[in-house]
């Protein structure tokens, strides 16, 4: 089954020919390969690339072990270099390359050759790569199916389609398994086997229960503030642990490293700067993250916002999550300090949006809470609400917009709101 993946083929197309190494990164099993191998190769393919100039190695396979060795991977490209044509040198789990690093500064120097390349363990997944080459490296993150790549190949409407999405997420090979045990017990495996092996042994952790237990609150807590200092109150008093406040900002950033998680930082719109802690922790896949808590935990209202967290880093914006500082009156008539939340702010360039994430608006209470921030900004940019509910897209009489989620992550054009 073929899934197309646009977004990241643009991004490769954009860069090819920049005189830099392409390195795509992301979370274990979100198609880095399938992007390269397929995707990238037909391309090149059709665009009349010569077969011959397309030299690929997957250094997994143990027939290609012997291209291990930096020298003997060095030679054997560049006896296929025969003449000044281009040619694009697609390498897959690259981290397998004695010495990796020195053979891909060699490749540079081919004044021929456009380099690609690809790796699955904790050390190519972390963003130390990028440091390593130190401007030489063009990266290419890969998420996760978006939804509307999940449509596109699941057979069903839109409404079973999300709800299928909402609980196993978007790792590619959940939209093929058929039954909901196989897709359980794949997302369980992969975390427990793959994802914290790689960085309980790439950053020597000996604390894996902490590791654990810390994946587990971070899971709990999706959408809601928190900071270290909060999660290590959690650890004494619930968990009854004494992991230390420094290893739990250690372990965080482990986890970030490795994109299971990241974090949205508070931004005061008004006064236009960051605030620092506490901020907010999403998950990279949301099927994961329903994993690690056993699949009990489907509050759905989270987990739309983590999912529009995500197509928004997809799209390719940054986001942070928004402060409004407002003066109100309190009971006693007192003009009282307090801060009205805005989900996301999202920056791309020059443009700006502000988004809340409500899961429905029953009544007139309900609406006036959501759009109390929003009204609150003084600026032009667009304001939208997300909502679950079936209802029209429209825009209200303060040029705040309303958009069902389905509206929004099936969007024509995908990369602008």
């Amino acid at each position: 089954m073929l899934i197309s993946r646009d977004i990241y083929l643009n991004a490769l197309k954009l860069r090819m020919h920049n005189g830099l190494i392409k390195i795509v990164t992301g979370i274990r099993r979100s198609g880095k390969s399938f992007l390269i191998f397929n995707i990238f190769k037909n391309y090149l393919l059709d665009i009349g690339t010569e077969p011959s100039h397309i030299i690929e190695i997957q250094l997994d396979l143990r027939q290609n072990r012997k291209y291990r060795d930096p020298d003997v991977i060095l030679e054997y490209i560049s006896s296929l270099i025969k003449d000044d044509e281009r040619y694009y040198i697609l390498l897959d789990e690259v981290q397998m390359l004695d010495e990796f690093e020195e053979v891909l500064n060699s490749l540079l120097h081919i004044q021929n050759a456009d380099v690609y390349v690809t790796g699955s363990n904790s050390k190519f997944l972390s963003k130390d790569i990028i440091t390593e080459f130190r401007g030489r490296g063009d990266e290419v993150h890969i998420y996760p199916l978006s939804f509307k790549e999940f449509m596109s190949v699941y057979d069903g409407d839109v409404y079973r389609g999300w709800s299928e999405y909402v609980t196993y997420g978007g790792l590619p090979l959940t939209a093929v398994l058929k039954t909901d045990e196989q897709k359980i017990q794949y997302l369980t495996t992969l975390f427990d086997e793959t994802y914290i092996i790689d960085i309980v042994e790439r950053n020597h952790i000996e604390k894996v229960q902490e590791l654990n237990d810390l994946i587990n609150v971070l899971a709990s807590s999706i959408g809601s503030l928190s900071n270290p200092s909060k999660i290590e109150a959690t650890f004494k008093s619930v968990i009854r642990s004494d992991i230390s406040l420094n290893t739990i900002r250690q372990y965080i950033e482990y986890l970030k490293n490795a994109f299971i998680i990241s974090e949205a930082q508070r931004y005061d719109v008004k006064g236009r700067k960051y605030i620092g802690t506490p901020l907010k922790y999403y998950f990279e896949d949301v099927g994961l993250r329903n994993a690690r808590l056993g699949f009990r935990q489907i509050e759905e209202t989270h987990l739309m916002e983590n999912i529009i967290y995500n197509e928004l880093r997809i799209r390719g914006y940054a986001v942070d999550v928004g402060v409004v500082p407002k003066r109100a009156s309190g009971k006693d008539g007192k003009k009282a300090r307090t801060q009205l939340e805005i989900d996301f702010v999202a920056n791309k360039g020059s443009k700006r949006c502000y988004i809340q994430s409500a899961y429905s608006l029953p009544d007139a209470e309900k609406i006036k809470q959501e759009k109390a921030s929003l009204l609150s900004v003084p600026d032009c940019f667009r304001k939208i609400i997300i909502v679950r509910d079936a209802v029209k897209t429209h825009q209200d009489e303060n040029g705040i917009t309303i958009m069902n989620i389905f509206d929004f992550l099936l969007s024509v054009g995908g990369s602008e709101l």
